[in-house]
């Protein structure tokens, strides 16, 4: 196998790579998207890390190109649409900053409850002032991890050697995590009120944003300490900076900004406040780490054009055509379905119930199920998901997938049923493949309806009363939005409503917020699902 190396490559995968009997390598640097597009295709493997630039004119002709493989986690210089329609599998190596991290979130929490940097600048100052300078130790309080995800788990860990209580949440998933050995609350209130130390660990996305703001610091007790070593913008930047003027928020650690550098002037002045300890996003910043994740992306790389294993995989090409044909237009039913849930059942999902009838049910549904699960858990995560890690992904959260066949049917020849529990509410959504291969949504929660799963979507659960779809159509068309599909659906007892809507086009968050408070609206979600193929629109 002959592998390039077009990155600066830790010498540990080097070497590895090296000693493997039936592995030939070549090492390059610096080499334009046009350079290296004239010699890919003469190699089955690649390994990257952020310099190289693997777009689609380096893909146009892979030739024999098998695997791209990155030391690290971002793929934004891999264009991975092209990658997977060239049957090219992309993998990151996302375990091998996890110590890292973890192990900086424990430095500023350590550097910040002991004034370690003002104290180190008075000395070198030539001041002497101990009791200016007095600290907290860290045995004995509570520590808060949000979000539980390999990182968030690893910082947990650390708190238990460290003689703390540890109390943690994770908004998207319910599950007890298997390590057992600190308590999970069921909300993040209940975390904000406990605990003397507060982590984030949790993937950057429109409900994490701001999720620490002035309602979460005003539940914690005065003179907490923050720490945010995951993404910015998820503790509130104004809101740390009112919680630190007041006293409210003893001190704050900071390792991300919502743009690095950090461009405004509200991050600026956070650096440069007195109680805050803030480092230029060194979570990963570690010979070790570097040194490991050269190591993953060279193992990966090889094992998996060996035919083995594979692993971290951020695509899976091809693996749709191992289906049955009869199975191949539900894979992405289940994955669109997983995707409308995510985004419509509040709270952290504890377990899925998945339910096929009619004659798929004498088939094999298993992979139809992972493909529920991509759709299901992505929204939620700091990671690709594909049918290669979801099933594993979602045990190492907890969730609990229950599957059944039946070939009891009525009105169709084939449905599949999916019910999501969370810590808040359950919903179930229904659909089937009109024809041979239309995806639609025929229920939600009980209500019937025919929606087709395609681009801009407008969920909205109302009171069932006169006038409210013309009010819908109104509060759109005055924005702009034209509707380019419409189904309603109501119960009589109690007088409840759904309406679906496609639209043609996205709506601003004032029309999906205008929408929300009206007094007969119960909720409204905005979804943006991925436009369907021509040939499966059924228009």
């Amino acid at each position: 196998m002959k592998v390039l190396i077009a990155d600066k490559l830790s010498e540990v995968g080097v070497d590895w790579l090296a000693e493997q009997d039936d592995v030939e390598v070549d090492v390059t640097g610096g080499l334009s998207p046009a350079e290296l597009a004239e010699i890919v295709g003469g190699y089955d493997g690649m390994i990257i890390r952020s310099g190289a630039k693997v777009t689609a004119e380096v893909l146009a002709e892979p030739g024999r190109l098998r695997c791209i493989a990155r030391a690290g986690v971002g793929v934004d210089n891999i264009d991975v649409p092209t990658a997977t329609s060239k049957g090219i599998i992309v993998m990151n190596t996302p375990g091998g900053n996890t110590v890292s991290t973890a192990e900086l979130t424990w430095a500023l929490m350590l550097a910040m409850s002991r004034k370690i940097v003002p104290a180190n600048v008075s000395l070198t100052g030539g001041a002497w002032d101990r009791k200016k300078f007095q600290g907290a130790q860290l045995a004995g309080k509570t520590l808060g991890v949000i979000g539980m995800g390999r990182i968030g788990k690893a910082v947990a860990k650390r708190a238990l050697a460290m003689e703390m209580e540890v109390v943690a949440y994770d908004p998207y998933f319910a599950g007890k995590c298997p390590e057992g050995s600190f308590e999970m609350v069921g909300s993040l209130g209940d975390l904000c009120r406990r605990s003397d130390y507060v982590t984030v660990h949790v993937p950057k996305s429109a409900d994490t944003t701001g999720m620490i703001g002035r309602e979460q610091i005003a539940q914690m007790k005065d003179g907490v300490y923050l720490i945010n070593a995951a993404r910015g913008g998820i503790i509130d930047t104004e809101a740390l900076a009112e919680g630190l003027e007041s006293g409210k928020v003893g001190a704050a650690a900071l390792d991300v900004w919502t743009s690095e550098p950090p461009d405004s002037e509200a991050e600026k002045k956070l650096i440069a406040h007195p109680k805050v300890l803030a480092v230029p996003h060194l979570g990963a910043s570690t010979g070790e780490a570097q040194e490991q994740v050269a190591l993953d992306a060279a193992q990966q790389l090889v094992e998996a054009l060996r035919g083995g294993e594979i692993r971290n995989a951020l695509n899976a090409p091809g693996f749709e055509k191992t289906l049955p044909p009869m199975l191949r237009p539900y894979a992405e039913l289940a994955s669109r379905i997983g995707t409308i849930l995510a985004n419509i059942t509040p709270g952290a999902i504890a377990k899925v119930e998945v339910v096929y009838r009619g004659a798929i049910s004498d088939l094999d549904v298993s992979p139809i199920t992972t493909y529920l699960l991509v759709g299901l858990l992505s929204p939620h995560m700091d990671q690709p998901v594909n049918v290669i890690n979801a099933p594993v992904l979602a045990e190492q959260r907890g969730v609990t997938i229950e599957q059944i066949t039946s070939k009891k049917v009525r009105e169709f020849a084939n449905l599949m049923q999916v019910e999501v529990h969370t810590d808040q509410m359950s919903r179930t959504a229904v659909g089937t493949i009109f024809g041979t291969h239309f995806p639609r949504i025929i229920a939600i929660d009980g209500y019937r309806v025919e929606m087709k799963p395609d681009g801009h979507v407008l969920l909205i659960f109302n009171d069932d009363m006169p006038g409210v779809v013309g009010k819908f159509g109104t509060i759109l068309g005055a924005s702009g939005v034209n509707i380019a599909d419409m189904t309603l659906s109501r119960k009589a007892d109690p007088s409840k409503a759904v309406v679906a809507i496609n639209l043609d086009n996205a709506p601003s968050d004032a029309v999906v917020e205008e929408i929300r408070s009206q007094e007969f609206v119960n909720a409204a979600y905005y979804l943006e699902l991925p436009e369907l193929p021509a040939d499966e629109r059924g228009d």
